[in-house]
């Protein structure tokens, strides 16, 4: 009865863990195609996104994503241009957030 036990959360696991790969591979695969041509290097000029990458912002695992920012990404993805995207769609990060390697600056006063 304890293997049978055992297996079953093993196999529970896999799944709950697959499943929550699942989603935030959607999320990365949405947010390249809606939003990659307002978020790319260079830095300037900050284009005010389409609603179909907004909605994507409004849907995603955010902090799934931020985890999954490398150094590589970072070279494509202007960090600077995310965060303007994030704050024109409705969900801006807080200051000190940290997305990759990338720390979200204090608010300009």
């Amino acid at each position: 009865m304890a293997k049978i036990l055992l297996g079953f959360i093993i196999v529970l696991a896999v799944v709950v863990v697959g499943t929550m790969a699942e989603g935030c591979d959607k999320d990365r695969e949405d947010m390249i195609r809606e939003c990659k041509k307002y978020e790319m290097f260079p830095a300037t000029p900050k284009i005010d996104p389409s609603p179909a990458c907004c909605a994507v912002w409004q849907r995603a695992d955010i902090p799934c994503l931020c985890k999954r920012v490398t150094k590589e990404v970072e070279k494509e993805w202007c960090m600077e241009k995310v965060i303007y995207v994030a704050k024109y769609c409705g969900k801006p990060f807080n200051p000190g957030y940290k997305c990759g390697s990338y720390t979200v600056p204090p608010v300009a006063q």
